[in-house]
């Protein structure tokens, strides 16, 4: 598959500061050296527990925060190098969905207004003088009808803004749209709904997406190539069937585990992994990030960080034990 995005190195470190005098005290490394490779067409699922940095990734190569350090490469250029007429391109080929709607929509806005707006934003010259036109298409795309773009968000429900946010997205044919747990706040019915919604628009545009979430259930649903996220860093990803059957990494292991099997005569053992991921996010750890919490762990773990292993052309894992 061709090569959409890439993160060479990415780094996203937020500085602490005490409460007296704001004196800087340590740093979190939300986003801690990332290299990922997002291919054109594909569902690339990005999954951890809360707080790992999968947001702030998100966040990163959208391009609504600033790096530390690294480079994104989109479609074989750096977007840091790009200028004002390539960056306002980059955002309408790049756009996302967050994960609470009911935050993200202006609330003196109608829903036709806040369609609009991205149009007049980020349309080309034709999608602006057809806005009318393409605000109904986009709407009836997304399963919404047009009645409802007279109403303001607060008198849709949560699967309708969620319909909203979708449609603001995919109004300016975007080519990858990133997913942060775009059904997290919903019923579980509605998920369903999304869900299906998202992969119909996948193929009816050949959308690419980044779908960030912590629910592995949905994560092997929807994703073709899966990534596990960890203190800011990747421990293992690759293909998505190899990931939920082979799993390698200890913390992967432990992640998935935690899935109860759907038949309650079979006997559940999941891996209860001691401590909590924050208590090492402010240290600056020489080795492993895991091994604080990892069953396995050796002095090596703790003194050198581990590098990223190619086990094989669908698998890669970051851990001594298998180097």
């Amino acid at each position: 598959m061709k090569e959409l995005v890439r993160t060479v190195n990415l780094k996203k470190y937020f500085n602490v500061y005490s409460s007296f005098m704001l004196r800087k005290i340590g740093e979190v490394r939300a986003v801690d050296g990332v290299d990922l490779v997002i291919n054109k067409g594909e569902v690339f699922g990005l999954v951890g527990e809360s707080g790992c940095g999968k947001t702030t990734l998100g966040r990163l190569i959208c391009l609504l925060i600033k790096p530390t350090s690294g480079r994104i490469i989109f479609k074989g250029k750096n977007v840091f190098s790009f200028r004002s007429n390539d960056l306002r391109e980059f955002r309408r080929r790049v756009r996302m969905v967050y994960q609470d709607p009911y935050s993200a929509l202006n609330p003196r806005m109608k829903i036709k207004q806040i369609l609009r707006e991205v149009v007049e934003l980020h349309g080309s010259k034709e999608d602006k003088e057809k806005a009318g036109e393409l605000i109904s298409k986009v709407m009836n795309e997304v399963g919404l009808s047009e009645e409802l773009g007279d109403r303001y968000p607060h008198e849709l429900s949560g699967g309708q803004r969620q319909r909203v946010m979708i449609a603001r997205a995919i109004i300016v044919k975007p080519e990858l749209i990133i997913l942060d747990e775009p059904t997290s706040s919903l019923d579980v019915s509605i998920q369903a709904q999304i869900l299906n919604l998202l992969k119909d628009l996948k193929d009816l545009f050949g959308l690419t997406y980044l779908f960030i979430s912590h629910n592995l259930a949905v994560v092997r649903y929807m994703s073709d190539r899966i990534a596990i996220m960890y203190l800011g860093e990747i421990v293992e990803q690759g293909r998505s069937s190899r990931i939920f059957s082979r799993p390698l990494h200890p913390y992967t292991r432990a992640l998935l585990s935690a899935i109860p099997p759907p038949d309650p005569r079979i006997k559940w053992q999941p891996i209860i992994l001691e401590g909590e991921p924050t208590d090492a996010a402010y240290m600056a750890i020489s080795g492993c990030k895991f091994s604080p919490r990892c069953p396995y762990a050796t002095d090596i773990c703790r003194r050198v960080k581990p590098r990223t292993i190619r086990i094989s052309d669908d698998q890669y894992v970051r851990c001594h034990l298998y180097s």
